[in-house]
């Protein structure tokens, strides 16, 4: 990257690749058109849209007729869980997990003051939840499962195709929550999956443009009115430049994930492997149920805001981008059994597509010199 900085943030948000942004450009100079006019440049432009929502399709293994697109991930959250099928007017329940992203529970907040109940399943110690406790949450109303595929703060992969089908085999339909693995995992949405949300700046695409994918059979309550846009299911102009990005990042992502993931998982095990040579260091999640891209890593007394402001250039977290200014310990890593002091001891390392050896050795170096430093000034 040509700035000073090393950007080991890439869950909050990915770098646009020069390749996207290449395909992006002359839709935001010449062929700046709406795509829903009559003349020959919009149809041009309608014709480019739907080669984006091929394009992104065939990444998640669906028709191209199912994916709606959106803003973002968090529209897209919201768009499914409030147009979800029957959602007003009558009792319904929802299961999810308590270590979701505020965008799926904070909706799910709304609509329990809406009438609809909710249940919040726990985790274990390694962010995992329990099947047995999944089936026991289940009532006669139950009508949706909603639990996100990777978790954005750790990195632990949920086994949502066990979990689709438990939900299925009692009658419930299944939602996930794909924004962290959407591009960087292959996921086969029509096989298993009812519903599946997605942005595209977390695989390497523009902000401002994501989508979600629904099952043929559903037919959704839209969030948005006025102009039928999207056979209806989300109004607004459509944003032509960012579903040229999102479809050139989602054609790029299913050609070299396989690539992506050899590279990037070699650099955060280097990362880890030295980053966990610091006394009191640990690892906070499943080590084995995880995305190559993430390590979450705890510093057993020293503050994690005292680190950030120590590393100065280098660019990591201390948990959901939506929270980052908030000095609140992560709920993720307390649904877990962590203590508030250990959450806010935890720092999320994640990398991309555009990390280098010698940023990771520059990262470790800076890493244990911060927490020395911070460890001798607290004796």
């Amino acid at each position: 990257m040509q700035n000073n900085f090393i950007y080991l943030d890439n869950n909050a948000t990915t770098p646009l690749d020069p390749r996207v942004l290449e395909e992006m450009m002359p839709y935001l100079t010449d062929m700046f058109g709406n795509a829903s006019s009559s003349h020959r440049m919009g149809k041009q432009l309608n014709a480019i849209v739907e080669k984006g929502r091929r394009q992104m399709a065939d990444l998640i293994d669906a028709n191209e007729e199912d994916i709606f697109f959106t803003a973002g991930a968090t529209e897209a959250i919201n768009m499914a869980l409030q147009g979800f099928p029957g959602i007003a007017g009558r009792t319904m329940h929802i299961i999810t997990v308590q270590t979701e992203h505020p965008a799926v529970l904070d909706t799910c907040g709304y609509l329990e003051s809406t009438g609809v109940e909710v249940t919040y399943l726990p985790v274990d110690g390694d962010g995992l939840i329990n099947f047995d406790k999944l089936r026991g949450a289940f009532k006669n109303n139950t009508a949706l499962v909603s639990v996100m595929h990777v978790n954005n703060e750790t990195g632990v992969i949920q086994d949502i195709e066990r979990i689709a089908e438990i939900a299925h085999g009692h009658g419930a339909l299944f939602m996930s929550d794909g924004t962290q693995s959407v591009g960087k995992l292959a996921v086969e949405a029509s096989s298993f999956i009812d519903i599946l949300t997605f942005s595209a700046h977390k695989f390497y695409g523009p902000k401002g443009i994501g989508g979600v994918y629904f099952n043929p059979r559903l037919i959704m309550k839209p969030l948005i009115y006025g102009g039928g846009h999207e056979g209806g299911a989300r109004s607004g102009t459509l944003n032509v430049p960012g579903i040229v990005g999102m479809g050139k990042a989602a054609e790029l992502a299913a050609l070299q994930m396989n690539q992506d993931k050899e590279r990037i998982g070699k650099l955060r095990d280097s990362l880890e492997q030295q980053l966990l040579t610091i006394e009191g260091a640990k690892l906070n999640g499943s080590q084995e149920q995880r995305i190559y891209t993430t390590s979450n890593i705890r510093f057993d007394g020293v503050n994690n805001e005292a680190v950030l402001l120590g590393l100065k250039d280098i660019c990591v977290s201390n948990g959901s981008a939506c929270h980052s200014f908030v000095m609140e310990p992560s709920h993720v890593l307390q649904a877990m059994g962590l203590t508030k002091d250990e959450a806010n001891n935890s720092i999320r390392f994640s990398l991309g597509r555009f990390n280098t050896e010698e940023e990771i050795k520059q990262t470790v170096y800076a890493v244990k010199k911060i927490i020395t430093r911070l460890r001798a000034m607290a004796f």
